[in-house]
């Protein structure tokens, strides 16, 4: 039986991702693709990518229609907008997968201060499974919503989680300078995202006030268990697609103990080691021993994590695509988990 999957504001690029990897899923298809200006017009007219693959017209959002035709729905509306339009899904018993932020946190009012609104469902803060298999695949399985992880989140979480975890860095001193493709600004026009503004240079933005940051500090708590304290600064590159994140931090006084007595590699091996052991059973994260860029990565849901030792701190580097892994492809591993699919059906 093939699952019906509705695509709720399928006009970005994280649409289009969505749709795309559903043209060649082997247990899924896209049945309702939504939208409001475009409503009417077949999805082709607005990714013209899609012409020839997949013959599909743009409807009005209608969550009864959706509850009647589709057994899960992906959700790529705006904050705060989200919430209102999953709740309807979920009331209508449709399975939601959403990509905005408003069910990734465990705290009520840290969501209200860092997104500024009222949260359209707050009964549900704190209590929805977050979008990482790797590390919540059980709860995955059996939910109703899953939040879908922030693109640089994702980048950020693999590879410090399992290192506090097992008490290998501190959580106290972690620096995490992130650059991404253009695309993580979304489809819509906006001076900063033009051509003339992004090509040949690099920016940094939101410096200190970024929304990924508590769900950084957040998740990597809920998985991990001390708090953590993140100074992440994101940056903007002059590519379409893929994030690279650099991460700054120091080795516990336990391993830098263990690694005073033994090699100058020895912590660059116990934090390849933990990551080995952590995600033997993940077949989308990869440790490897050269330094990962975001080309290695490229439309795929893969990640590549690897490590290097710089006077007395561990720089940790990660690669992502954050349309798919970052965004779409995570979405589509969700589903297959929340249906009892291979993780990597429709991805390989």
């Amino acid at each position: 039986m093939s699952l019906s999957v509705a695509l709720i504001g399928a006009t970005g690029y994280t649409g289009l991702e969505v749709a795309r990897l559903l043209t060649h899923h082997p247990h899924a298809e896209l049945a309702i693709a939504t939208a409001r200006a475009e409503a009417g017009n077949p999805i082709a007219s607005v990714h013209p990518s899609l012409a020839g693959r997949l013959d599909l017209e743009l409807e009005e959002l209608d969550p009864v229609r959706i509850g009647k035709r589709c057994d899960v729905a992906m959700c790529c509306l705006p904050h705060a907008a989200s919430a209102e339009t999953v709740k309807q899904l979920v009331d209508v018993g449709v399975r939601v997968i959403d990509f905005s932020a408003d069910f990734r946190l465990s705290s009520l009012s840290v969501y209200e201060s860092w997104y500024g609104v009222k949260h359209p469902w707050p009964e549900r803060v704190g209590k929805t499974v977050y979008g990482l298999p790797e590390f919540f695949a059980e709860e995955i399985a059996g939910a109703d919503v899953v939040a879908n992880p922030g693109c640089y989140p994702t980048s950020a979480i693999l590879p410090l989680a399992p290192l506090i975890r097992e008490g290998l860095i501190r959580g106290d001193d972690i620096i995490i300078d992130s650059k991404s493709g253009v695309s993580g600004a979304g489809r819509s026009a906006k001076v900063g995202t033009l051509y003339c503004e992004t090509n040949e240079s690099i920016a940094a933005y939101s410096v200190g006030c970024h929304r990924h940051q508590p769900e950084i500090e957040d998740l990597v708590g809920r998985i991990a268990g001390p708090e953590i304290e993140v100074l992440f600064t994101p940056h903007l590159t002059p590519m379409s697609r893929g994030i690279l994140s650099t991460i700054y931090v120091r080795p516990s006084e336990g391993l830098a103990t263990e690694s005073a007595g033994g090699s100058s590699n020895a912590a660059v091996d116990r934090v390849m080691q933990c990551w080995r052991d952590c995600y033997a059973d993940s077949p989308f994260v990869t440790p490897v021993d050269h330094l990962p860029a975001t080309a290695h990565v490229a439309g795929t849901n893969y990640v590549q994590m690897s490590v290097r030792r710089s006077g007395e701190r561990l720089v940790l580097l990660s690669a992502i695509d954050n349309l798919s892994k970052g965004a779409s492809g995570a979405a589509v591993q969700n589903m297959n988990v929340m249906f009892g699919y291979d993780q990597q059906s429709g991805l390989g």
